[in-house]
């Protein structure tokens, strides 16, 4: 057997026994060694193959499945193939999601020599990573192999350090790419790292406290904000948006009743709160404790007691009155046919058969922030909150479809969807998903008429900052194989049956 081939395929099993099941493949040369093992694993049922096209995007699926619960693995061939995962790599980095970047290269003695689709790929994806190192050329297809991918996956996985998140492989190889014989391989023993667990760590809070619930801060919030009987400040994308304690409008609370924020004792803070200004704000007050299960933690001003999670309640002395003020404040203003269509989504997403929802960044997800009414559970909502970036956003969401089998609806605005659109694309040889864009068209980032370049002339703001495109959707879905599908009653009481574009045309276009 080739050197190639054996290494190839004994980096795939090694993933399979670390736990990796998913792996996004985008197709090259130097990395057809991996892509032949890759075909015959998934064969042979060790794991789940998807082809993609564009690296850039593909890293956004592989995102997606680790959000899904699904660590994932992304192979590409050497060059700028690898520099385009870095957009999906940031973000991983900085949400928390494990991602596994392995880079087919050259082999070292055609580094610097100006060789094709050669460039030092080594450190390429900056400091994101949490491991990176090279395999070289002819490294042992053993047991080292195997040991030097379970360190990754477990660091990628944050099993052992509280902070997954990317990390990259970068493996070299010689020619011939070719397997010279067939390959059917057999499931490999388990090698994983299972999580460190810890006991609760008793928490003792006044009674006048407010719960800032932030992306991915999970249904703990919720429990602690109802045993205490607090106010629950959630954003759409922190599972705790739901209860008889969460406010809808909590911004318009803290911009509107600064004796309420004067009265609060302590903030007690859960996941990555990074959508408004007045929460900002509040977080900058003394008082404010962290529950984080991570070894990273959002502290922006740099005042705040860290607990380390999961957390329970020592004492509750519960002032009924604090909450009932919070909540007779909470007066929602007149919503926009935007935010109206939010809530709707937000509705239908809360049941129990509901697909799994996606919101995009910018003005969309502060529609949903500031008018998505708290029922009694919250949707299983998802966005990339790690850096707030529009990229990727669309092949994240299809990621999760891939991962979780489940309908996915992501409702993003026109800049969002056009950004990362041909991920609608889909392989003859792929699957498809069942996956419903809904794009809510203003005709360019509404999110700048609420910023202070608002005021520029309206030439500079629109040309800009604002910078309608001109997509034709309908068309654009027929393209790439899409239904399109139009905005009415009732359509989100229908079932999600392949890919759908839905534009939802918005006043003031």
């Amino acid at each position: 057997m080739n050197e190639s081939t054996e290494l190839a395929r004994r980096l795939v099993l090694a993933l399979v026994a670390a736990g990796v099941e998913h792996v996004v493949h985008c197709p090259g040369s130097r990395d057809a060694p991996v892509a032949y093992a890759l075909h015959d694993a998934a064969a042979a049922g060790l794991l789940s193959l998807h082809v993609r096209l564009d690296e850039r995007a593909a890293a956004f699926v592989a995102l997606g499945l680790g959000r899904g619960g699904h660590p994932a693995a992304i192979v590409t061939t050497s060059g700028t193939a690898v520099a385009n995962l870095h957009p999906a790599v940031l973000e991983a980095d900085a949400a928390g999601v494990p991602l596994v970047v392995i880079s087919a290269d050259r082999p070292a003695e055609m580094w610097h020599t100006g060789a094709n689709q050669t460039t030092i790929q080594t450190g390429i994806l900056g400091p994101s990573p949490h491991l990176r190192t090279d395999v070289p050329a002819g490294f042992p297809a053993d047991e080292r192999l195997d040991a030097l991918v379970l360190r990754a996956v477990t660091a990628a996985t944050g099993a052992l350090s509280r902070d997954p998140g990317p990390v990259h492989l970068n493996v070299s190889f010689r020619e011939p790419l070719v397997p010279d014989d067939p390959w059917a391989p057999a499931p490999p023993a388990r090698r994983r790292v299972d999580p460190a667990r810890t006991a609760p760590t008793p928490l003792v809070m006044p009674a006048r406290t407010v719960v800032v619930a932030g992306d991915g801060a999970g249904p703990l919030a919720r429990q602690l904000a109802e045993e205490g009987r607090w106010p629950l400040l959630a954003e759409p994308t922190s599972g705790a948006r739901a209860g008889s304690t969460a406010l809808t409008d909590y911004q318009g609370v803290l911009s509107g009743r600064p004796d309420l924020v004067d009265a609060v004792e302590a903030v007690l803070v859960l996941g990555h709160p990074t959508l408004s200004r007045p929460v900002s704000r509040l977080l900058a007050r003394p008082g404010v404790t962290v529950v984080t299960d991570r070894s990273r933690w959002t502290d922006v001003a740099g005042v705040a007691r860290v607990v380390a999670g999961p957390v329970e309640l020592a004492s509750v002395h519960v002032e009924e009155p604090w909450l009932r003020r919070w909540q007779d404040a909470d007066r929602p203003g007149t919503a926009t046919v935007k935010q109206q269509v939010c809530d709707a989504i937000w509705q239908a997403s809360t049941r129990a058969d509901a697909p799994l929802l996606v919101i995009g960044a910018s003005d969309v997800i502060r529609s949903f922030d500031r008018h998505a009414v708290p029922a009694a559970t919250s949707p299983d909502a998802h966005a990339n909150r790690g850096l707030a970036g529009i990229d990727g956003t669309v092949s994240t969401g299809i990621g999760l479809a891939l991962g979780t089998g489940r309908p996915v609806r992501v409702v993003v605005g026109d800049l969002t969807f056009t950004h990362d659109a041909m991920a609608l694309v889909r392989g003859e040889c792929e699957d498809d998903v069942d996956l419903q864009v809904i794009v809510l068209d203003d005709h360019g980032g509404a999110i700048f008429g609420g910023l202070e370049h608002a005021a520029a002339p309206r030439p500079v703001l629109e040309r800009m900052f604002l910078t309608p495109q001109g997509l034709d959707l309908p068309s654009f879905a027929s393209a790439v194989g899409a239904s399109c599908l139009p905005w009415r009653p009732g359509l989100l009481d229908e079932p999600i049956v392949g890919r759908q574009i839905v534009p939802v045309e918005l006043a003031g276009r």
